[in-house]
């Protein structure tokens, strides 16, 4: 039965703090009344701090909570091999916060890497990525992997980014939310709209490997995709920082000044573009994107999709985190905030790259191969689908066949007018973001197909 005490460990054990929504998720037989009370009262106490406005409020530990707790290297998983240096970060960082030196962004950590010349990655390592993630298919085109794959990456990396994130969705109910469009009983509703944008922002990358790069365009419209519904001001989805932001139960302080940050914004996306290794680059933007952390939130979100797109480009294995543990990850995260070193950061990538490879190697064998009709026609299905659904009042048999004689080879269209026929049998509300079609425009349309 939850308590007090028992809704104070739950903050503490949080190193990006809380929200009461997110509270209330972990304790679902407390009331909201009981949880806000318990809450002040912690506050009063001062054993915990609150940070933000409005449903952005997160609640943190103090250091005088921090302190009666084990220390956190307890915690890390003696399964993720450690080198010396991570060690010793690590060490550090385990430290109480008021132990550890305050400390701002570091211009000249950017500044000193130098594409191609300059590796966070040794050679032999990016050669044993390499291995690992060979999927035999380098040479076809960019994206070829990532698609046949989808319904696996969707699930896999949806369900374990937003659990870095805390979020409960278990991977049964990812799946089902994913495929189904089924909600899970009993969870947040943020939790589900977390879900949902992974699902979004996945096909994003994948839909158009072959086209997005690292630039302004895709970096901010992979985090609008991320971040819909899930910012206090909507108007932050998508758009650099315009304010402070705090890290919680860290040192570090990012920069606060718009003109800087849209500047080393700008750096990283120059230098990150002109890395040849696609292992260094993935790792490249997974260390630069949370410390600059160009958005008012979801940037470690978005920098764990950011490092899927040379892996999706160049056909190999993607990093879906799974398995990773929260408390290794967010550690790692601060070793980069705090001392600008990246061997806690890198140990974990590698270990987590392995464990992605192990479970998509094992089901190689029994990946279908893609179906090459649909694969040559898959703008052309998609296009089909979203003006049949946006134009309800025309007859859907009447635009495939119309479609079909303009644009598919004779040999074919028996075969692309059944397969978008089967689409739009299948479509529901949560493969709505693959057709670029809204909620509403769908429920139109099955309106209108219901009164005929």
């Amino acid at each position: 039965m939850s308590n007090i005490n028992t809704l104070l460990q739950t903050i503490t054990q949080s190193i990006q703090g809380l929200t009461l929504a997110e509270l209330l998720t972990q304790h679902p037989e407390v009331a909201r009344r009981t949880a806000q009370r318990w809450i002040s009262q912690l506050i009063a106490e001062q054993r915990i701090m609150a940070v933000g406005q409005g449903r952005a409020r997160r609640y943190h530990a103090t250091s005088a909570s921090l302190s009666t707790l084990p220390s956190l290297s307890d915690a890390f998983p003696s399964y993720i091999p450690l080198s010396a240096d991570s060690t010793d970060i690590l060490a550090y960082i385990d430290q109480p916060i008021e132990a550890r030196k305050p400390v701002g962004y570091q211009q000249d950590f950017l500044d000193s890497y130098q594409p191609n010349q300059t590796w966070y990655l040794p050679e032999p390592l990016r050669r044993q990525l390499r291995k690992m993630g060979d999927t035999g298919q380098s040479q076809l085109p960019a994206g070829t992997y990532g698609r046949a794959m989808l319904d696996r990456l969707l699930i896999d990396l949806s369900w374990a980014s937003s659990h870095l994130e805390g979020n409960t969705y278990s991977r049964l109910d990812t799946r089902r939310l994913i495929e189904h469009g089924t909600i899970a009983e009993g969870k947040a509703v943020l939790e589900t709209q977390m879900i949902l944008n992974h699902k979004a922002a996945i096909e994003l990358l994948v839909d158009n490997a072959d086209s997005v790069a690292f630039n302004r365009y895709t970096l901010l419209n992979l985090h609008s995709s991320l971040s819909e519904n899930l910012l206090p001001n909507p108007a932050d989805e998508g758009r650099v920082r315009q304010h402070i932001v705090e890290i919680g139960q860290s040192a570090f302080r990012p920069l606060a000044i718009p003109s800087q940050i849209n500047d080393m914004l700008d750096s990283v996306l120059t230098k990150a573009s002109q890395i040849s290794d696609p292992f260094e680059q993935s790792f490249f933007v997974m260390v630069h994107l949370p410390y600059l952390q160009p958005f008012a939130d979801i940037n470690k979100r978005t920098s764990r999709l950011a490092a899927n797109l040379p892996l999706i480009r160049a056909n190999l294995c993607p990093l879906t985190f799974v398995d990773v543990p929260e408390q290794a990850y967010h550690r790692a995260i601060l070793g980069v905030y705090e001392l600008t070193r990246i061997e806690l950061l890198r140990d974990v990538y590698v270990w987590a790259y392995e464990r992605s490879t192990q479970e998509y190697m094992a089901i190689k064998q029994d990946l279908m191969e893609p179906d090459p009709i649909r694969l040559a026609y898959r703008q052309l299905i998609k296009q089909t689908v979203r003006d049949i659904v946006t134009q309800p009042e025309k007859d859907a048999l009447t635009v495939i066949q119309q479609t079909v004689a303009l644009s598919v080879n004779d040999s074919d269209r028996d075969n692309v007018q059944a397969l978008i026929i089967e689409e739009l049998r299948r479509l529901h509300e949560g493969v709505l973001a693959r057709y670029g079609l809204r909620p509403s425009e769908f429920y139109h349309w099955q309106s209108v197909q219901h009164t005929r």
